[in-house]
């Protein structure tokens, strides 16, 4: 088989998500899944659901991973490429469980795993890793052979992630009155973690004030910022900011928030802004309500013009991208040395966790890592 499309030794590929609710009466169940085992109170789960409630209890994300998952497959094929796609999530229907139940039910016995979080943190990366063993573990417990499952690195820095966020940025700048266009200001959005979260992220070597976490980020923004002022020829003042924040508030997390950071550009005179959800790989909740509804009301009554650009999605050189990362991870599996797409600073992150990679708050097995029990 031509090495530029063989997946071997994989026998298919996971996309792996997050879930959201897709109707009113999934809005409270899927937020306790979420929250299982931290202590949330009730009415603060009703809290949060009122967000979804805007939206008619939908959260855009499932329809967005069913667009990805079918764009996934049709690039496969196009390209030659003969690796079956499956879609699991951690917190919503398909579960995960279910999905990994099935792949051993067809057969798969090497799986690669897909997580739609592009950077380290314990809640983008080790997390999935811990739901991915414990899918394993109740289906050795079920008495089914288990596959081996591997996951891809970390994609912040791959030319097709950086290049579409980079053009969506491009496509919401046009979109501002002119006259503000060449001095507006980028707003790089990402979710807001606790400080002590950000500084383990990443393997024990990058830990430190903000981790990987910031780290990747930065470096992200950075190159589209770059690429920004290439196109455009105007230089747009550009900081990282955050938002979603939902820790108790004694707890430090990561600031400055989005709409703090929108009414200090006000008061600096900042002409106009571009929110990027450049944390965010899909259109999910943080993004719809955090970002379009409650940001945009705050520069709305600031009068601060403001727009949003467009997360990666399904875009196709996100999805090229993808097909990138599985063929540079099969070529590596296989014992040859591929080429690493990953321009920046940072350079392509690891392909299998080390041990102290984003440690969370309790000690539990997680796959596709150094001390994976199931690897």
């Amino acid at each position: 088989m031509d090495r530029a499309t063989d997946p071997h030794p994989y026998d298919a590929l996971l996309l792996l998500s997050f879930g959201g609710p897709e109707g009113p009466d999934d809005v409270l169940p899927f937020l306790e899944n979420v929250t299982r085992g931290r202590g949330i109170p009730r009415e603060r789960l009703a809290e949060v659901g009122a967000h979804y409630h805007l939206f008619g209890g939908v959260s855009p994300i499932n329809e967005q991973n069913r667009t990805l998952l079918a764009a996934l497959r049709a690039d496969f094929a196009a390209h030659g490429l003969d690796l079956p796609v499956y879609w699991g999530n951690r917190n919503w229907g398909p579960y995960l469980t279910d999905t990994l139940r099935d792949m051993v039910r067809d057969g798969r016995r090497r799986v690669l795993t897909l997580a739609t979080s592009a950077y380290a943190s314990y809640s983008g990366c080790r997390q999935y890793r811990e739901d991915l063993a414990g899918a394993l573990a109740t289906l050795a417990a079920e008495g089914l052979e288990l596959p081996r499952v591997d996951k891809l690195r970390h994609y912040f820095n791959h030319p097709g992630f950086l290049e579409t966020v980079a053009d969506g940025v491009l496509a919401a700048l046009a979109r501002l009155p002119e006259e503000v266009r060449g001095g507006a200001h980028l707003a790089f959005s990402t979710h807001s973690i606790p400080d002590a979260a950000a500084d383990t992220s990443g393997p024990p070597a990058a830990h430190g004030p903000g981790g990987a976490y910031v780290a990747q980020h930065l470096d992200a923004a950075r190159q589209v910022a770059a690429a920004v002022r290439e196109a455009t020829g105007s230089e747009h003042p550009w900081r990282l900011v955050y938002q979603s924040r939902s820790g108790a508030p004694h707890i430090p997390w990561l600031e400055p928030d989005i709409c703090e950071h929108l009414a200090a550009l006000h008061d600096e005179g900042a002409p106009g802004v571009v929110m990027v959800p450049i944390g965010f790989v899909s259109d999910h909740m943080e993004v719809l309500y955090d970002l379009d509804t409650e940001a945009m009301a705050v520069a709305k009554e600031l009068g601060l013009p403001a727009v949003r650009s467009a997360t990666v999605g399904a875009e196709p050189r996100f999805v090229a991208a993808v097909r990138d990362l599985v063929l540079e991870r099969a070529a590596t599996e296989r014992g040859e040395s591929p080429g690493r797409c990953a321009p920046g600073a940072l350079g392509p992150s690891h392909d299998i966790c080390p041990v102290g990679c984003c440690p969370g708050r309790q000690a539990k097995p997680a796959a596709a890592g150094v001390d994976s029990p199931y690897a």
